[in-house]
């Protein structure tokens, strides 16, 4: 649809445009009836006064100029037609004998009523008539009088005329005036109406459709208080509690689809981890047997009378097979999935297992082990050897970092329990932060050290549901914080 054919919908649809059109214009054509009717009514009357004024003054004149009709005494006719002036408001009067022919007169007046049915009428039945004339060019009321002689014969007529437009003078006035004042209070009406509406309703409305527009994913809920009418408000509760349910949706399927990715990307993790845990299985199984065999050659000829050179070699020897072992068992530790083995258990108790092997192992030597907060009831679902093997490899890592202390320390906060590890030593760039957790990825020199260490955290931490950060401490060390989920404590 078009938007100008769209807006004309609203417009002609609109409660304002209901209102005139159902109340106010039925109001005003009943009003406007009523004030034609009524003055058509007061036309009727004031012809009827009409009639009753000239056929008053007829009576009184004549009387004095039937006498002098039969006297014929001009002089007193004349008096008689003046005096008529006096008495009332007319315009003409005139005498006329019983055939018609005019015999005195003043001002507006026909010449001949010969020709008048209603003169004609009143000659034949001695009552009184009239009938509205044209005379003179002009539309006027011309009453008839039977003027009757002493023996009670009629021997003339008396004519009395009053114009129309002295009479409807008032009359087209006062219509001028009504219909003025219907105007005005049609445009009364209609303003009153479309400024109450808005006032009281399309103000409201207004707001409420602009809110409503205002609805959208991650915008259901709405802030602003109801206002206007009951019924408005009953409709914005409506409006609100629908969209709160929308809202709540939305947070629900977005909850699910954060669940559902969490689960794709945690099984694609699983498949891949798999994948590599049984290549790394083969290669251990394929390089495990050729290193017990050199290591046991190597422990053969340890036995024989050697001289300090070839006895260096040895060790050297059983050095390189130990690392070689050392990195297969962490290439296993790395990629080993146990997800059924997980228990509730204490995560302090561990903690606290792990500080006591850390200070038997020669990478923490000399190093100063301190901790924080692991008398904590932090109880977690874990599998005990990944989780201790997670924390033991942080602890060494910081152990080779430090110069010379370590704090292990155990925080709660929200739904997680944070293990922190900070070192004294030099930290980590910010830009080699992502990337210690590759695997076989360094930041000591060649020989120092696999690169597994880590990756071994990060992947206990993935399948604990957990994650790692990597930060600075107040000394400028190293800060390594593992979190372990609360949601998933018994």
């Amino acid at each position: 649809m078009k938007p100008s054919l769209r807006n004309a919908g609203q417009v002609f649809g609109s409660i304002q445009l209901t209102l005139v059109l159902s109340i106010v214009v039925p109001l005003l054509v009943i009003s406007g009836l009523a004030i034609y009717l009524g003055f058509g009514a007061v036309e009727r009357a004031l012809n009827d006064r009409l009639r009753e004024d000239l056929e008053l003054v007829a009576r009184a004149a004549s009387g004095p100029l039937s006498r002098a009709m039969q006297e014929k005494d001009e002089l007193v006719m004349g008096d008689s037609l003046k005096s008529i002036f006096r008495i009332g408001r007319v315009s003409g009067a005139s005498v006329f004998d019983k055939d018609g022919a005019r015999i005195a007169s003043l001002g507006l007046a026909d010449t001949d009523v010969g020709n008048s049915a209603s003169a004609e009428q009143v000659i034949n039945s001695g009552e009184l008539g009239g009938a509205f004339r044209w005379v003179d060019g002009q539309s006027v009321f011309s009453h008839f009088t039977p003027l009757v002689a002493a023996d009670g014969r009629i021997q003339g007529l008396l004519q009395i005329t009053r114009r129309r437009s002295d009479f409807h003078e008032l009359l087209a006035s006062s219509r001028l005036w009504a219909v003025s004042i219907w105007s005005a209070l049609a445009i009364t009406i209609i303003l009153v109406v479309v400024l109450g509406h808005y006032g009281a309703v399309g103000r409201h409305v207004s707001r409420l459709l602009s809110t409503m527009a205002g609805l959208a994913p991650g915008h259901w809920r709405l802030g602003a208080d109801p206002s206007g009418p009951r019924e408005l408000r009953q409709i914005y509760g409506g409006v609100r509690e629908m969209g709160e349910r929308m809202a709540r949706a939305e947070e629900e399927i977005q909850h699910r689809v954060i669940k559902e990715r969490e689960l794709a990307e945690r099984l694609e993790y699983q498949e891949k981890i798999a994948m590599i845990g049984r290549v790394a299985g083969g290669v251990a199984h394929e390089l495990g047997a050729p290193l017990n065999v050199i290591q046991g050659r190597a422990n053969i000829l340890a036995r024989h009378e050697l001289t300090d050179e070839q006895r260096r070699h040895l060790e050297d020897i059983g050095y390189q097979v130990g690392r070689m072992t050392m990195i297969i068992q962490q290439l296993l530790d790395c990629f080993r999935h146990v997800p059924d083995s997980r228990r509730p258990i204490s995560l302090a108790a561990v903690l606290r297992d792990v500080l006591d092997r850390a200070a038997e192992d020669e990478k923490c030597r000399g190093k100063r082990m301190l901790s924080e907060g692991l008398d904590a009831d932090a109880r977690i679902r874990a599998e005990p050897v990944r989780l201790e093997l997670a924390c033991l490899n942080v602890v060494r890592n910081a152990c080779q970092a430090a110069r010379s202390e370590v704090i292990l320390s155990l925080h709660h906060g929200g739904n997680e329990w944070e293990v922190r590890v900070d070192d004294d030593g030099p930290g980590i760039a910010p830009e080699k932060r992502e990337s210690v957790f590759e695997p076989f990825y360094s930041t000591r020199p060649a020989g120092e050290g696999t690169g597994l260490g880590l990756a071994v955290v990060c992947s206990v931490l993935k399948e604990h549901g957990g994650r790692i950060e990597i930060g600075n401490n107040e000394a400028g060390g190293c800060r390594m914080s593992l979190f372990w989920p609360v949601e998933a404590a018994e």
